[in-house]
């Protein structure tokens, strides 16, 4: 059986069955507009079986207010994938016969290739003549491993993740691995896998082992040059069987349990990340500069919450004076930080304890911003909103009144770990921290009223609260 050649000469021009199929996906964030695609740039990889064509196709959409570049994986059989209805994105007929084109995450033979470039630290090249270019990085002291299975995680919206069953070759089971396919570009490093690749290579437990990387090279008509460079895919141990702080959480607060020792204990693993970042990347004094560009962007968040929920506007004048004050307050130094901290963001690991995932910071910033020094406080602040999130999940609950007496006390337990870690006084700082707490209510306001209109008040009473408190 030969490879599929309608691959390169029919997706020169994007085909309209692909961006249809784009428009329905999860990850694809137009979804109200079609989709007006174009091919900046293909990097191909090779089935060792010669049986499926393998190419990952770069799509710039223009059909939004910016351009954004799509990254699409494709293989080509000329028989249909076993299990594949789900990921099949259309079928096509040629001389030869027909060819079946489907999303490749979800094809074995991707899959295997994909995980085969980083572990041999492989470079692959575009067949046409673009340029393109991805180059595989491995992380592991052996790349003697091979697949046995592979299958997507149901569920993202920004990304696609596949889970690799593996042994070793001489076929002892070997520790799985969960690889993150980027589906969205952007020219520079992705800060997932810079983070958390530097604190996996530094011996850190509080986060999954680091496996490998694809970086790439692209044409990018975006980028004042021309030619952008970034991420392309990460790969990290796999933890099977576990739950998320979020999960653990919520059960413990609609059961009527103490979680005041697991959110101490999550408090100091916070802060020990946080120590451990400040060694591994640059840490700089706040500038009156920093300080500037951060409540300003505080004030145009709250600029934006006032628009999608106008009620706000009789908190308007409170919100103003909290970041005021922040302004005036004394700062600490800037270094790398989670930028996205939540219970989802946790894993607690038997034997192990907490362990954080997901450095990519907030989805909604540009790459490069996410990429800069920032406050430890908006970790910190970000997980007090999502102890609240538990309690205002319950709000409608016969449990209503203890999940709030649940959050105050899982709150103060965090910061108490947090503290005791850290030799940080965040109490001292309560100005600066409420600053960010009301910041990060004020972006959870727009997201609910876009998306969870049922879930608008939980922010709300907490800017509320936040903006009225005594100083």
């Amino acid at each position: 059986m030969s490879v599929p050649t309608v691959s390169l000469d029919r997706y020169t021009d994007v085909r309209p069955e692909l961006a249809d199929w784009m428009r329905e996906q999860r990850w694809y964030a137009s979804s109200e507009q079609s989709p007006a695609l174009t091919r900046v740039g293909v990097w191909t990889l090779t089935d060792h079986k010669h049986q499926v064509g393998l190419e990952t196709h770069l799509l710039l959409d223009e059909s939004g207010p910016a351009p954004v570049l799509y990254q699409v994986p494709l293989s080509f059989r000329s028989s249909p994938l076993l299990g594949g209805e789900r990921a099949l994105v259309e079928r096509v007929e040629g001389p030869s016969g027909s060819v079946y084109v489907y999303d490749a995450p979800h094809d074995p033979a991707f899959t295997r290739a994909l995980l085969a470039l980083m572990l041999d630290d492989e470079v692959t090249a575009g067949e046409s003549p673009d340029g393109t270019e991805a180059t595989g990085h491995h992380a592991l002291t052996s790349p003697e491993i091979r697949v046995t299975d592979s299958r997507v995680l149901r569920g993202e919206q920004s990304n696609t993740s596949i889970i690799f069953d593996l042994v070793h070759l001489n076929g002892k089971p070997a520790q799985p691995v969960i690889c993150k396919l980027f589906r969205v570009l952007s020219d520079g490093q992705n800060p997932d896998v810079v983070v958390q690749s530097a604190l996996s290579d530094a011996g850190s437990r509080l986060v999954p082992r680091a496996v490998g990387s694809v970086s790439g090279s692209w044409n990018d008509p975006r980028v004042e040059a021309g030619r952008a460079s970034g991420h392309l895919a990460f790969a990290q141990e796999f933890i099977p069987e576990v739950e998320d702080a979020w999960r653990v959480a919520l059960r413990s607060a609609e059961a009527g349990e103490s979680f005041e020792q697991l959110a101490k204990a999550l408090g100091e693993a916070t802060a020990q990340v946080h120590t451990e970042l400040a060694r591994l990347f640059p840490v700089h004094e706040a500038s009156d500069a920093d300080r500037g560009a951060i409540v300003a962007s505080f004030r145009d968040r709250a600029a934006q919450a006032l628009v999608e929920v106008p009620s706000l506007a009789s908190q308007a004048s409170a919100v103003d004076e909290v970041f005021a004050a922040a302004a005036e307050a004394s700062w600490p130094a800037f270094q790398r930080i989670h930028g996205d901290y939540h219970l989802g963001q946790v894993l607690a690991v038997p034997g192990r304890g907490w362990v954080l995932l997901d450095f990519e910071g907030e989805p909604l910033r540009p790459l490069a911003e996410r990429s800069e020094p920032d406050v430890t406080l908006r970790d910190v602040a970000g997980m007090l909103r999502s102890f609240d999130y538990v309690a205002g999940t319950l709000a409608q609950s016969d449990h209503a009144e203890a999940a709030r007496a649940w959050a105050h006390e899982a709150r103060d337990a965090f910061i108490d770990g947090y503290v005791s870690r850290s030799g940080l006084d965040l109490r001292a700082q309560r100005v600066l921290l409420d600053a960010f707490e009301l910041d990060k209510a004020l972006y959870e306001v727009s997201y609910e009223a876009r998306n969870r209109p049922d879930w608008v008040s939980i922010p709300v009473n907490a800017i509320e609260r936040l903006a009225t408190r005594p100083r």
